[in-house]
């Protein structure tokens, strides 16, 4: 069952226009409306895009169906979506609610955190298990994450926010590219030395079962699609397939002239040592 919306609280930043309102279950979430700027289907990207990384072990937010009532839209004079200077009444019915991943009243939210806070990190190894997840839906986007902690915390912890552009936003295409769906510094993915630094992740993905797939579709309201659930079937089917392409996404963005991983290097160089080759005869 939705969650029914019952106060909008303000506007958050980004392409979406997505609002933030607090919900009946107590809890504050990050809606998406069917009108949004960017494209219906962003709705049906962010429901997939999220539960599978839920599913494979990753840190992102609880997701729901939430329900935003035509009196909520029409007595609250600030819920409207912004375009070319005009302002329009979001759609009420079922959107996208992606939960904060802490409640303002409870703690600290940052989307971007300087170079010398990253260290404060619990969880920067998670970086590189998203980054196998958006090589594998075609993330168009950079990647992006949300840094909380609670009061008193010194460390902060980082979750994945924002799918909406998985599957290449409304196109539902697969143009892979190296440098796509990548965060924007190279400073979260020192840890990685090599392929065991994407596991479990990595072979979470590959074995990704069918049936736990098709049924994320059960779960998604038709509202978000319309008469496109032809191509939403293909959508999935290609995803399907593209489980065994993942390896390769990832090292052709190591080998890409960004060198994101130098530590690769240095793992690969300390085996060798360990086991010498032996000499030729």
């Amino acid at each position: 069952m939705p969650i029914q919306a019952v106060q909008h609280i303000r506007r958050m930043r980004g392409g979406a226009q997505s609002h933030l309102m607090r919900c009946a279950d107590g809890h504050y979430y990050v809606v998406k409306f069917q009108n949004n700027p960017q494209h219906t289907r962003i709705l049906v990207n962010d429901w997939i895009g999220t539960r599978l990384a839920e599913m494979i072990g990753l840190p992102v937010p609880v997701v729901d169906v939430i329900d935003v009532n035509p009196w909520l839209v029409e007595h609250s004079p600030d819920l409207r979506i912004e375009l070319c200077g005009r302002k329009t009444m979001v759609t009420p019915g079922p959107s996208f609610g992606s939960r904060f991943v802490v409640s303002p009243h409870q703690g600290e939210v940052h989307d971007y955190l300087p170079e010398d806070l990253i260290g404060r990190v619990r969880n920067l190894s998670h970086f590189a298990g998203m980054l196998a997840l958006d090589k594998w839906t075609c993330n168009a986007d950079g990647r992006q994450a949300a840094f909380w902690k609670q009061p008193r915390e010194r460390k902060f912890t980082a979750s994945f926010i924002d799918q909406g552009y998985c599957f290449n936003a409304g196109e539902w295409s697969f143009p892979d590219a190296p440098l796509r769906g990548v965060f924007g510094r190279n400073d979260v993915y020192a840890g990685v030395t090599g392929w065991d630094s994407f596991e479990p992740w990595l072979s979470r993905i590959e074995g990704f079962s069918e049936h736990l797939l098709w049924s994320l579709v059960d779960q998604i309201p038709p509202e978000w699609y319309g008469p496109a659930h032809n191509e939403l079937d293909r959508l999935l089917c290609r995803l399907l397939e593209r489980r065994s392409l993942v390896r390769g996404l990832v090292l052709s963005f190591k080998n890409s002239s960004r060198n994101p991983f130098p530590n690769w290097r240095v793992a690969i160089a300390a085996a060798q040592e360990d086991y010498p080759q032996t000499a030729s005869r």
